[in-house]
């Protein structure tokens, strides 16, 4: 596995697989890897002659300083998951390689990225889009893998690619989670043992709602159960929940009838944990 620090490495690395004829894939990362990650790799590898990933940790993304600061950092267990995973190249560069002094071009979903989960972290998708629009410019790849945990994030990235004509394919990946059903995620680590065990609360939520789904709720009696399931558990604050139809994005309300995408952000202790599910009448 080649490991790269500079953007001039890692596309002369790309290069020459294209060179050969050889099909491309990517996964962005921001290190802090867990097994979530791994499926993205494996079905990059299985779907790829190639695959190559970043490890960056994108400051644009982060609202709060210490949010950023605290984020996990562990480049040599990174490194060796990736080259386990079969990964070709990974690309780890500074701050300073992606946001040269002096820039000032953005990326923005203008209604994707200021609705729901956009409205709990202003600019957080704003930060996603323009540092994906980077390393897709700078990778090329043909397909790239996103975990469909990020729900409002694979979509913004979809949009992304559609309005600026990216030939690039997105393939969802489905959520990986521990065995109590905590999605997992590289935030989990910053979790305090008490935190980590009223976790689970959220899969929980997305169970009864699902359940009430099969009964024939309507898109708002499944929020109330939802916001009831988390209130029970007193270490959970709830603090987004979106209802939307899966195949348009916008809120959904009244009976179901056809599939919506559950969004649920929630705060345990210092750390903003999401959860996601679609359910299909």
């Amino acid at each position: 596995m080649k490991v790269c620090r500079t953007i001039a490495e890692f596309r002369a690395q790309i290069a020459t697989y294209r060179t050969a004829g050889e099909s491309v894939g990517l996964v962005t990362t921001m290190g802090a890897l867990h097994a979530g990650h791994r499926a993205l790799v494996e079905r990059a590898v299985a779907e790829n002659d190639r695959t190559v990933t970043t490890i960056f940790v994108n400051p644009t993304q982060f609202g709060e300083a210490s949010d950023l600061e605290n984020y996990p950092r562990t480049e040599d267990a990174d490194l060796a998951l990736f080259d386990a995973a079969g990964v070709d190249a990974v690309l780890i560069p500074d701050a300073a390689e992606i946001y040269p002094e002096g820039e000032e071009t953005i990326v923005e979903t203008t209604r994707l990225a200021n609705v729901f989960h956009g409205l709990v972290r202003p600019g957080h998708f704003r930060g996603v889009a323009t540092v994906v629009a980077k390393l897709f410019n700078i990778a090329q790849p043909a397909s790239a893998y996103f975990g469909e945990k990020d729900y409002q994030q694979l979509a913004v990235i979809r949009r992304m690619v559609t309005d600026l004509h990216f030939p690039i394919r997105i393939v969802g990946v489905p959520t990986v989670r521990e065995a109590d059903g905590l999605a997992m995620s590289s935030r989990n680590v910053r979790l305090t043992p008490e935190d980590r065990a009223a976790a689970p609360i959220l899969n929980a939520s997305l169970d009864a709602a699902q359940q009430r789904a099969g009964q024939g709720a309507t898109a708002e009696q499944i929020g109330e159960t939802i916001s009831n399931v988390i209130a029970g558990e007193p270490r959970a604050t709830l603090k987004g929940l979106d209802i939307v139809w899966a195949d348009s994005f916008q809120p959904a309300a009244g009976p179901e009838e056809r599939t919506i995408g559950v969004m649920i952000t929630a705060e345990l202790g210092e750390v903003l944990l999401i959860d996601q599910r679609e359910i299909t009448p």
